[in-house]
């Protein structure tokens, strides 16, 4: 079994499959979103959607308090420790209407949509990428084949080449790239709905409290 696992191995035909994978997910996304897909696996493992949404249900809760006992100015002094929220929380104690909020919330949610789409783009990639580079290599090694037929000492690591380079192209696209692609669509969903959700909770306070300051403004001018 070992020595089996030790042909499987090839270290510079792996070298050359995920060079040449990455070069076209480089040019087909861009470096900006090549490195944004790499920074995307560390949180694969410790992202926790569901127990995010709860803490920012909580966290909206003490903003729609704050916001009916010391008004919509006093809204940022909630702590939380989501950026996203404490940015929708500056936003809503500094925004004079409420339609400016709702401008930036659907701003920044999909700007956030888009990076998530960004760096699943080159996981996608990488799995498009690899199969056809597997098979690219094995091309490459029946030619060899065929070409050194007359020394038979030659055939086995064409064969090795072609066989190897389809394994690799499978393994990459089939075990690592297609999986983390589906990883990130689901954490990039449940995100974006809790966001939504609180970014939607924050609209309506920001609406409820307008409505007593614009009838103020009236009366005054009256």
């Amino acid at each position: 079994m070992i020595g089996i696992l030790a042909h499987l191995f090839d270290p510079l035909t792996l070298l050359a499959m995920v060079a040449g994978i990455a070069v076209v997910a480089l040019f087909q996304n861009g470096a900006s979103a090549f490195g944004r897909a790499f920074a995307a696996v560390g949180p694969l493992f410790t992202a926790d959607p569901a127990k995010d949404r709860d803490a920012a249900r909580a966290a909206m809760l003490k903003i729609d308090q704050v916001a009916q006992l010391r008004g919509l100015a006093c809204t940022d002094r909630v702590k939380t420790a989501s950026p996203f929220l404490t940015d929708a929380a500056r936003k809503l104690a500094n925004c004079d209407r409420a339609e400016q909020f709702e401008l930036w919330a659907s701003r920044s949610l999909s700007d956030r949509a888009q990076r998530h789409a960004a760096a699943r783009n080159v996981w996608l990639s990488i799995a498009d990428a690899a199969p056809a580079l597997g098979m690219a290599g094995t091309i490459i090694g029946l030619v060899g084949m065929f070409a050194a037929m007359d020394d038979p000492a030659a055939l086995g690591p064409a064969m090795a080449l072609a066989l190897l380079t389809t394994f690799y192209g499978v393994v990459i696209a089939n075990v690592i790239a297609a999986p983390v692609a589906n990883r990130l669509t689901d954490l990039s969903d449940r995100e974006l709905a809790w966001q939504r959700e609180a970014a939607g909770h924050m609209a309506a306070i920001a609406r409820r409290e307008n409505i007593p300051m614009r009838r103020a403004s009236i009366r005054e001018v009256a």
